[in-house]
């Protein structure tokens, strides 16, 4: 099939974002990698040895001394597999958008030769591999599907800022379009991954496994947020209510809370995307999306309702809204649901700052249209406060130093149960 053996193939990751870099730099410390990104900006940025995402830091990009970076085409050409890394949004109505897959899997294919290897890490719905991109990769090439060229699906479980569990520690799994090519997608994911590798039987089942692992998350975090909204009408602190179901053994700890982000935020909807193809309208599934993308506006209504019991102008009125990513000491601001609360406060006609120490701040105006603080605020300023993101900056600032932002008995919303119970007006 190959006239390489396997070790020896060229390695190209496509797609150089919090998934395909970590891959990129992994692979590029044992094998010749190139990694391809069509953001010159990006490619460049690397070159240089720094990473804006945080993901790995320039003394991981320097140990991968095998890896070399580009944003031209011709060259792939020497690559003899190749691993698509790259997004898989959902547009306005909630629909996937597989745009990102589609040009990626072009490019593939216009320098794909007999017996290379397409293995696609990015999420979507079961079938996705070999009814989407297998045709745009045959008639691009003009070559065919399990004679010449071959698949494979391994789905990312990277977590962003999370720097305990990373790319090596996290058990992968593999897929191949053949159960020779399975064996060999799987070979080379284990010679970098140390917590091991499941091989699943096939792709379809791969793609399956990775899209439900999100949605079982998301189902759960809407229980928590539906019990936050049903005991905030009883009068009952949430968090004192968990942690005391939470004495028993078998309870699982989640929070409530808002659900952003590229994947839990987002995959549900590829699932039950190919669930209505196929006939079935799935009810639990869609019913936990709606709660949890309910929760920005429950959290903006319920500062708002704050302000006129302490009699705070909100027409005219100033909030603060410290952090913007869609999770806490990481910079990404993919898909967040902070601005959602944004939004919603300036619907009251109120003024909203926002500050957030990790993000940059040109990237979040491209892609909100919010200009953010560059540092800071002065003390003494807000009529309200929000503390959407978890920071360990906010967690450094404690209680006493947050409420010092705003005037005297100002608002404090407190999203993320961040401080101690009875600090904030109000929380999930």
């Amino acid at each position: 099939m190959s006239y390489q053996n396997q070790e020896e193939k060229v390695v190209a990751v496509v797609g150089l974002g919090y998934v395909g870099l970590p891959l990129a730099v992994e692979f590029g410390k044992r094998r010749a990698v190139i990694g391809f990104d069509i953001n010159a900006k990006r490619v460049a940025e690397l070159q240089g040895g720094q990473d804006h995402t945080l993901e790995c830091s320039p003394e991981e990009l320097a140990e991968a001394g095998r890896l070399t970076y580009t944003d031209r085409l011709d060259d792939l050409r020497q690559a003899r597999v190749f691993i698509v890394t790259v997004p898989t949004p959902v547009d306005q109505a909630n629909r996937p958008d597989m745009t990102p897959l589609v040009k990626a899997s072009e490019t593939v294919g216009k320098v794909l030769k007999r017996g290379d290897i397409v293995i696609y890490e990015s999420t979507v719905y079961p079938g996705a591999t070999e009814e989407v991109c297998v045709p745009i990769l045959e008639r691009v090439s003009g070559l065919k599907f399990n004679v010449d060229i071959f698949c494979g699906y391994s789905p990312e479980r990277i977590n962003p800022g999370d720097k305990e569990h990373r790319l090596p520690t996290i058990k992968k799994v593999t897929s191949g379009s053949t159960p020779a090519i399975a064996d060999e997608v799987d070979a080379l994911y284990a010679s970098i991954i140390v917590a091991g590798t499941h091989k699943a039987s096939s792709i379809k089942v791969a793609e399956a496994a990775k899209v439900i692992e999100n949605t079982q998350r998301d189902v759960n975090i809407a229980l928590m947020n539906e019990l936050s909204l049903i005991f905030h009408r009883l009068g009952i602190d949430t968090h004192e209510v968990l942690i005391a179901a939470g004495t028993k053994w078998n309870f699982l700890p989640f929070r409530p809370g808002l659900v952003g982000g590229h994947c839990i935020g987002v995959d549900p909807y590829y699932l039950t995307h190919k669930a209505q193809e196929v006939g079935y309208h799935p009810e639990v599934i869609l019913a936990g999306r709606r709660i949890n993308d309910s929760m920005a506006r429950h959290v903006a209504d319920e500062t708002v309702k704050l302000m006129l019991r302490k009699n705070k102008p909100v027409l005219g009125g100033k909030v603060l809204v410290l952090g913007l990513t869609f999770k806490e000491n990481c910079p990404d601001v993919r898909n967040t649901k902070v601005v959602d609360i944004v939004r919603a406060l300036q619907q009251y006609n109120t003024g909203v700052d926002i500050y957030d120490p990790w993000i940059d701040l040109a990237e979040a105006e491209h892609e909100y249209g919010v200009q953010c603080l560059a540092e800071m605020p002065a003390s003494g300023t807000y009529d309200a406060i929000v503390l959407a993101v978890g920071h360990h900056q906010f967690a450094t600032l404690g209680e006493q130093g947050i409420k010092a932002l705003g005037k005297p008995d100002a608002v404090l919303f407190d999203v993320k149960g961040l401080l101690p119970l009875g600090a904030a007006d109000g929380r999930l």
